[in-house]
Order: structure tokens, then C-alpha cells, then sequence
């Protein structure tokens, strides 16, 4: 029989984008991680082709939450291009993106689907992305698999997940915001609306509905230990913390 977990993820680059509503030339980012990124980044992992929506439902139907570890700073990119086929120029676009944001994600549902997905990780049929396929993430994204636990509590008790550099130019804050949807049957009354619940990813015909988001704040956990992340790879901004205090 299969119970309920929490797959728990760790988003992390230099560059993000998490598009909601963008439109035309210019594509905006929201200001954490949007579910339809997150599902098809595992979608992608699991090698579920863009058209293939009955095996996207699933993963559509976990509930959904994100906590803002580091959030980052926006930054503006002017885009050229030129048709495949013709070579015609393509209108100047505008791209905005979240550079040196942090992330922790979790996705709440069947136990033998995050079980899945977390393995898809691991080994992965596509590379993941942080919402475009110009911001490849730095470290591995699987942080871990809960079993019996409730996405809330995963949110409150994973380790402070920002970056070595971060923690030592900003002191460390009281609580972090959770972004989360609503539990079946949980009212919140201040809760916003996003078009973000993905139904198809079909290039031809994308579709998405309404979720509810309610946000709250955890108390900030005690950090990954010092060294790294729970990954063991390398802090790529300590050789400019080095230089720093050489300067000194």
C-alpha cells in the first residue's frame, strides 16, 4: 500500500525564471519558483514527453509549496534572434531573471510517484532547468524524500539552504516566506490566485488553470552545515571571498 511523502528540492543558480504570464517580447519572472516550472522540470526528469498528458496528470495533482531562502535580485536581458528557416530577424526581446536566488521546494502526494521522480533525479532522461533552458542549476536538486509528514512541516524543518557568501553578508533573518497551496478544505482568507496549475505542456496547445497560493512565514532553521551543501559541492563565490580578504 502506498502512503504519502514529501519530496523536498533544492533550487539554486546563477540565473532563474519562472514565467506565469509572460507575453510577446517581453518575459517576466515571477519571485519564487511557479509549480508549472517545478512539475516540468521533474517531468523532464522522468522523461515525460511535452504531449504526453496523462502521464503529466500525476505529477500535476501534487500539492505544491516553495520557501524563499535567498530571493535574489532581478535582472533585465535584451535577446536577438533570427528564424530558423528564413533568417529573418525576430523582434528584440526583453528577459527578466532572478540571479543568486535560492530556493527550497516540495511537492506533497503519493509516496511510489515521489519515489519516482525523486530517482528521475538522479538520473535524469533531460537536464533540468530553473524555469529556461539557459539556467541549469548548480547543484544537484534532490534534497530528500519524507515519508508520512505533511509539506508544511518539510518547509519548517529542512536546513537553511542560502548560500555560504550570502550568510556571511546578510544577517541571518527571523522567518523565511513560504509560498504554499491551500490544503483540501483549508480556508485562507488572504490567499492569491495564479494561473500555474499545468494541465498540458503540448507545445501547440499549452494550458493552465487557477491554484490558490496562501503565504506564510516559518522561523529560519539552522543553515546546511558549514562546508557546503548537503551535496558537497564546491562554493564558487569562496575564491572571491578570498580575494576579499587579501584586500582587507
Amino acid at each position: 500500500m502506498s502512503g504519502t511523502g514529501v519530496l523536498a528540492l533544492r533550487l539554486a543558480g546563477p540565473l532563474q525564471s519562472w514565467g506565469a504570464s509572460s507575453r510577446f517580447t517581453r518575459r517576466t519572472t515571477e519571485s519564487a519558483p511557479t509549480k508549472s516550472g517545478v512539475v516540468g522540470l521533474l517531468a523532464a526528469a522522468a522523461g515525460i514527453e511535452r504531449g504526453d498528458d496523462m502521464r503529466l496528470a500525476p505529477l500535476a495533482g501534487l500539492r505544491f509549496g516553495v520557501r524563499v531562502d535567498q530571493p535574489g535580485t532581478r535582472v533585465r536581458d535584451f535577446h536577438t534572434a533570427h528564424h530558423g528557416v528564413t533568417g529573418t530577424s525576430m523582434p528584440l526581446s526583453e528577459r527578466i531573471y532572478l540571479a543568486d536566488a535560492v530556493f527550497v521546494a516540495a511537492l506533497e502526494g503519493d509516496h511510489n510517484l515521489l519515489t519516482t521522480l525523486h530517482n528521475a533525479l538522479r538520473t535524469p532522461a533531460y537536464p533540468p532547468y530553473l524555469g529556461r533552458r539557459s539556467c541549469p542549476p548548480t547543484e544537484p536538486v534532490g534534497l530528500g524524500l519524507h515519508e508520512d509528514t505533511r509539506l508544511e512541516d518539510v518547509l519548517t524543518r529542512v536546513p537553511w539552504q542560502a548560500s555560504a557568501w550570502y550568510r556571511r553578508r546578510h544577517p541571518t533573518p527571523r522567518t523565511l516566506t513560504v509560498l504554499r497551496e491551500t490544503a483540501p478544505g483549508e480556508s485562507v482568507a488572504a490567499a492569491d490566485v495564479l494561473r500555474d496549475q499545468p494541465v498540458s505542456f503540448d507545445a501547440a496547445h499549452r494550458r493552465h488553470t487557477l491554484r490558490t497560493i496562501a503565504t506564510t512565514t516559518v522561523p529560519t532553521p539552522a543553515p546546511v552545515p558549514a562546508g557546503g551543501s548537503p551535496q558537497g559541492t564546491h562554493d564558487p563565490f569562496a575564491a572571491l571571498a578570498a580575494l576579499e580578504d587579501d584586500s582587507a
